[in-house]
C-alpha cells in the first residue's frame, strides 16, 4: 500500500471507529484497537516504513518514537486542561493516596507476578511494575465519557489517570538506570538526585510554558485565531527541551502546564481548549489504530497462557488491592472504590515507554539479555489489548449494577425558574425524572426549592457552575429563560458537555430569520418544542389558565383520544416511556407516543377536570 493512502486511512479508521462507538454505544477504544489488529493484518507498518526507509523494520521504532512521544505529549497537555482545581480539592485524598500508595503497591505487586508467572528476571519484573502502574487519558477519558459516573468518582479516575502517567514514566528511568546502569548494588542518593532533576525540571519549564502563555494573550500579543495553534507547538518544544535535559520530564512539563493553564484566572483560554479537544480526539484514534496495526500476535501468542494469567492478576488481584488498600479512610464510598478497583486500562503511554525501554535493553552490549527483555513489549501490548477489553465491557455494566451511573442520564437541566417553568418541573419531578433548575434571581430559586425542587442560584455560563454543580444523572439542557442571547450562550457552554443532539433552547423572540435581532441559527439550539412556543407564549397560557397534564396513555385513552378532550390547543411537551427514557417534542423530531408511555402536555384548564389536573 502506498504511504500517503495509509497516512489517509489511519485517522478515516479512527474517526470511523469512534462514530461507530457513539452509535452503538460500544466502547471506542476497544473499538480502536479492533480496527488496528485488523488493518495491521493487511497493512504492516513496520515493513511499510522499512521499504520506504530502505532499511530494516527493528528500525521502526526509532522513526515511530518521536512521533508517538510528541502525541502523547499533546493528549497529556489536554488532558491536564481538564483537571480543576475545585475537582481536586473534593477528591484529594484519594488522588493523592493512589498515586503514592496504590502506585506503590501495584508497582511491587506486578513485579512479583511478573517474575513467578511470567519467569522475568526481576530487574526486568521491577522496569515492567513501573511501567504499568500507569493508566492515561487516552483510555480513561473515553470511558468516562461514555459511562458518566458520579462526580466524585470522575474526579478520582481523571485526576490519578492523567497525573500517573509521568509518574509512572519517571519511576521506569529510575529503576532502568540504577538496575541496568548503575552500579552493581542500588543508590538511593543517585536515584534521587535523578528524580529531583526529572521533577524539578519538569515544575520549571511547566511554570514558565504557563507564564509565558498568559502573559502573551494578556497582552494582546497573539490573535485569538493563533492561541490554539501556538499553545500547541509551545507545550511541544518545551516537552522536547524537557526530555533532553532530563529523561520523561517531558511528561511533567506538558502536564502541569495545561494544569496551570486551566485554573488560571487572568485570561480566557477557550480557544486552547476548544482545539485541544478536537485534536486530542484525532489523536487518540490515529494512536490506538497504529498501536492495533503494530501488535505482534505471534510474538503475544508465544507468551501463552501465563500472558492470560498475568492480566487477570492486574485485573482481578492486584488492581484492587491496590486501590482497597490506598483508599481506606477516604470519602470514596464502598460502591465508588469498587467502581475504581476495576477500572484500571493500560493506554499509549504505556506502549510509548515499554516500547523505549525494550529498545534500549535490545541496544545494551553487556552479555546476555536477562530474562523477559525481548517480551518487554510484547507483554505490555498484551496488557493493554487485555484490560482494554475486559474494562471496556465490563465498566459501564458495573457503574449501573452499584448505581453510580445510568446508562443514558434522563435528568434535565433547565436554565430559568419562572412560575410556568417551576410548574413544568413539578410534573417532571412528579414522575421521577432528576430536574436542576438554575437562575441568576434568588426568590424564583427559592421558591422552586419550597416545591421541593433541585434548585440552583447560579449564572450557569460561570466557570463556578461548570466546577461545582454536580451533572450526575443530567444529560440535556433545557434553555427557557425570556432572554434569547442567554439561551444561546448556555447552548454555547453546554454542547461540550451534552453535545449538539440534547442542548435545546425555546423558540426566539425574532422568529424572521432575516432580523436584524434575529440570533444566527448556529449558535442556537434545538427548538424547544416546537417554533411557536416561546417563554411569553408559556407564561401568557399558563397566565390564562392552561396547565401542565400528565397523561398515560391506555387502550381506551390513545394519543387521538387527549388531542380531541383537551382542543386544538394541546401542546405535546414530553414523552416517558415504561423504563423511565424521556423524550422531548421538537419540531424536526416529533414524539410519537403509543400505549403505555406517558405524555406531559400544555392543555387549557377549561377542558381539564379539577381530578385529574397535575
Amino acid at each position: 500500500m502506498d504511504l500517503m493512502l495509509y497516512l489517509a486511512l489511519v485517522p478515516a479508521l479512527g474517526v470511523l471507529s469512534q462514530w461507530i462507538a457513539w452509535r452503538t454505544r460500544l466502547p471506542g477504544i476497544l473499538l480502536l484497537l479492533c480496527m488496528g489488529i485488523l488493518l495491521g493484518q493487511f497493512v504492516p507498518l513496520d515493513t511499510l516504513i522499512a521499504e520506504l526507509m530502505h532499511g530494516d523494520a527493528k528500525d521502526v521504532p526509532r522513526i515511530l518514537f518521536p512521533i508517538v512521544s510528541l502525541s502523547v505529549a499533546v493528549i497529556l497537555f489536554e488532558g491536564g486542561l481538564t483537571l480543576r482545581i475545585n475537582e481536586f480539592r473534593q477528591s484529594s485524598k484519594s488522588v493523592v493516596r493512589l498515586l503514592v500508595v496504590g502506585s506503590t503497591i501495584t508497582m511491587l505487586t506486578t513485579a512479583i507476578a511478573a517474575h513467578f508467572i511470567l519467569g522475568f528476571d526481576f530487574r526486568v519484573s521491577l522496569l515492567l511494575g513501573a511501567i504499568l502502574i500507569v493508566t492515561g487519558p487516552t483510555v480513561v477519558g473515553p470511558l468516562l465519557r461514555q459511562i458518566r459516573p458520579s462526580a466524585r468518582v470522575s474526579s478520582v479516575l481523571k485526576w490519578e489517570g492523567i497525573v500517573i502517567d509521568p509518574v509512572g514514566a519517571i519511576l521506569a528511568v529510575l529503576v532502568f538506570d540504577e538496575l541496568f546502569l548503575g552500579a552493581d548494588e542500588f543508590s538511593l542518593v543517585s536515584g534521587l538526585v535523578l528524580l529531583a532533576k526529572t521533577i524539578g525540571i519538569g515544575l520549571l519549564f511547566g511554570s514558565f510554558g504557563a507564564w509565558f502563555l498568559v502573559l502573551s494573550i494578556r497582552r494582546y500579543w497573539l490573535p485569538d485565531h493563533l492561541q490554539g495553534v501556538l499553545s500547541l507547538a509551545f507545550a511541544m518544544l518545551l516537552f522536547a527541551i524537557s526530555n533532553a535535559l532530563a529523561e520523561e520530564s517531558g511528561l511533567v512539563t506538558v502536564t502541569l502546564l495545561g494544569i496551570l493553564l486551566a485554573n488560571q484566572k487572568r485570561v480566557a483560554i477557550e480557544h486552547i481548549i476548544e482545539f485541544k479537544e478536537h485534536l486530542q480526539v484525532l489523536l487518540i484514534g490515529c494512536l490506538f489504530i497504529v498501536l492495533g496495526s503494530r501488535l505482534d500476535l505471534q510474538a503475544i501468542g508465544d507468551i501463552g497462557w501465563p500472558g492470560v494469567v498475568f492480566v487477570l492478576a492486574l485485573v482481578l488481584v492486584i488492581r484492587p488491592l491496590s486501590v482497597f488498600v490506598a483508599t481506606i479512610g477516604t470519602r470514596l464510598t464502598m460502591a465508588e472504590r469498587t467502581f475504581v478497583a476495576f477500572v484500571a486500562p493500560r493506554g499509549i503511554v504505556a506502549a510509548a515507554v515499554a516500547s523505549v525501554f525494550a529498545l534500549k535493553l535490545q541496544l545494551m552490549n553487556s552479555g546476555p539479555l536477562p530474562a523477559g527483555a525481548n517480551a518487554l513489549d510484547s507483554v505490555t501490548f498484551l496488557v493493554i489489548v487485555g484490560t482494554v477489553f475486559i474494562y471496556g465491557l465490563s465498566a459501564a455494566p458495573l457503574a449501573r449494577w452499584l448505581k453510580i451511573a445510568e446508562p443514558t442520564p434522563q435528568g434535565l437541566l433547565i436554565l430559568g425558574a419562572d412560575p410556568w417553568i417551576r410548574a413544568l418541573a413539578r410534573s417532571l419531578h412528579a414522575k421521577n425524572i432528576k430536574v436542576l433548575l438554575c437562575d441568576t434571581n434568588y426568590s424564583k430559586v427559592s421558591l422552586a426549592r419550597v416545591d421541593g425542587l433541585q434548585a440552583e442560584c447560579v449564572n450557569i455560563v460561570s466557570d463556578h457552575a461548570l466546577e461545582n454543580l454536580d451533572f450526575a444523572g443530567i444529560g440535556r439542557l433545557l434553555a427557557m429563560t425570556p432572554n434569547d442571547e442567554v439561551n444561546a450562550l448556555s447552548v454555547q457552554q453546554f454542547r461540550g458537555i451534552f453535545g449538539s443532539e440534547n442542548t435545546f433552547q425555546l423558540a426566539s423572540k425574532n422568529k424572521k430569520q432575516n432580523s436584524t435581532r434575529a440570533l444566527s441559527h448556529h449558535l442556537r439550539g434545538r427548538s424547544l418544542f416546537n417554533s411557536e412556543l416561546t417563554s411569553a407564549y408559556m407564561q401568557q397560557r399558563i397566565d390564562d389558565g392552561a396547565v401542565f397534564k400528565t397523561t398515560k396513555l391506555t387502550e381506551t385513552f390513545s394519543l387521538d383520544s387527549l388531542k380531541s378532550t383537551y382542543g386544538d390547543q394541546t401542546v405535546l411537551l414530553f414523552q416517558i416511556d415504561p423504563n423511565g427514557m424521556v423524550s422531548i417534542n421538537t419540531d424536526d423530531k416529533p414524539i410519537q407516543p403509543k400505549k403505555g408511555d406517558t405524555v406531559i402536555s400544555l392543555v387549557n384548564a377549561a377542558n381539564e377536570s379539577p381530578s385529574t389536573t397535575t
